[in-house]
């Protein structure tokens, strides 16, 4: 199929925004739990999840956003006013301060702390995001400014609150992860029509963003390719101008966006004829999937989960068994909480959204890894990509 002839299939519908504001009550519930009297929320992503406001300018460090959700009362975003309009067209929240941004001098500090000083104080606690995971987005200097400006007022890490509503997924947010994630599955199965051996790591990349926006994807940010034989040497790089030579095995990683949400996995594929060893390591780590897939139920752990596939990959030989971890949370970020590892036992739940991504080092610098997307369910897991196939695919 050429890339003209390429025809989307239809998104899901957007998020109702009462959705935003049932999260924010949700949260009110977990703040009274953690003595918080209010949030202060920076981060483009958690101010999209309690609000659903979206805008590039946060690719742009010059102006800072502010979302504040206070336990009683009203929430209110502190704005440049350049997002006025964005941000009331896109969001339930309807209570704005704004100031005429960039002003060096005071980026929306002072409307923040006279807003803060007029939240009724019970606890004396606002909470940031301090938590693992997360960063604050201002400048530490103007952190500084409203804590000092604040001295009746201790800030606190919202981030285990935030953490525990963002790990579960409404059936809105699932549809987009299913429908990017789908359509991912797509460009991969459409691979062997045009890509071949003699092609750059980045040529392949090129088309195959250029192919995933055409289906739908908003986005392709997240591009991991790297090729060698007996396999890549590293599942962090690329792409590169690297030439794929026959008998390479390539692994494209990817983390696609549609409205915000990510789908996060691979696939390898060997050009020419694999090596022994490779269709050998393929099949370990496909079976290590398999294992952590049945693993995935609610009331299990996510170490327990872990150890069902570091098993398959310890019987097997690898290098690097006991080591790292192999998945996590998906949603929002490419990557979210918790991690699949030894040390992590949080409790699996319905509704959650888990990366299984075994991996090995089957010869010296060569790995093998390997990612699906799942959601938990009552029932068990239920896979938001299409299972790989179980022996190493070749393009020839």
């Amino acid at each position: 199929m050429s890339m003209e002839a390429i025809r989307p299939k239809a998104p899901p519908p957007p998020i109702a925004l009462a959705e935003f504001e049932q999260r924010c009550e949700h949260a009110r519930a977990l703040m009274a739990q953690a003595q918080l009297d209010a949030m202060l929320i920076c981060t483009e992503l958690n101010v999209r999840y309690f609000t659903g406001f979206s805008t590039q300018f946060w690719t742009s460090p010059t102006r800072p956003w502010f979302f504040v959700l206070p336990r009683w009362g009203r929430p209110f975003a502190v704005i440049p006013e350049i997002g006025q309009e964005n941000f009331l067209q896109t969001s339930w929240v309807e209570d704005l301060l704004t100031w005429p941004s960039p002003r060096p001098d005071d980026e929306g500090v002072s409307l923040v702390v006279d807003a803060l000083k007029a939240i009724p104080r019970t606890f004396g606690r606002v909470g940031m995001e301090f938590g693992t995971e997360t960063h604050l987005r201002i400048p530490v200097n103007d952190f500084r400014r409203i804590a000092s400006a604040l001295p009746q007022v201790t800030f606190a890490d919202a981030v285990p609150l935030i953490r525990r509503l963002r790990n579960l997924k409404s059936p809105a947010e699932v549809a987009r992860i299913r429908y990017v994630g789908q359509l991912v599955c797509d460009v991969f199965d459409g691979m062997p029509a045009w890509a071949k051996a003699g092609m750059t790591e980045r040529e392949v990349v090129r088309r195959f963003q250029a192919e995933a926006i055409l289906r739908g994807a908003d986005r392709a940010p997240y591009m991991i390719a790297r090729s060698g034989n007996p396999g890549p040497e590293n599942i962090i790089m690329g792409p590169t101008d690297k030439v794929i030579a026959p008998g390479d095995v390539f692994i494209l990683d990817t983390g696609c966006q549609y409205d915000g949400y990510f789908c996060d996995f691979d696939r390898n594929v060997a050009f020419g004829k694999p090596t022994d060893s490779a269709k050998r390591a393929y099949v370990t780590i496909w079976q290590a999937t398999e294992e952590a897939i049945k693993a995935v139920r609610p009331g299990s752990k996510v170490s327990d989960v872990w150890r069902a596939m570091n098993k398959v990959v310890e019987a097997a030989g690898a290098t690097n068994a006991g080591v790292g971890r192999m998945g996590h949370g998906l949603g929002l970020a490419l990557t979210e909480w918790p991690s699949l590892m030894a040390g992590d036992d949080q409790v699996i739940e319905p509704n959650m959204v888990l990366t299984i991504e075994p991996g090995m080092e089957f010869a010296p610098n060569a790995l093998m890894v390997h990612e699906e997307n799942l959601l938990v369910t009552p029932d068990g897991p239920e896979l938001l990509t299409r299972r790989a196939p179980p022996e190493l695919p070749v393009i020839k």
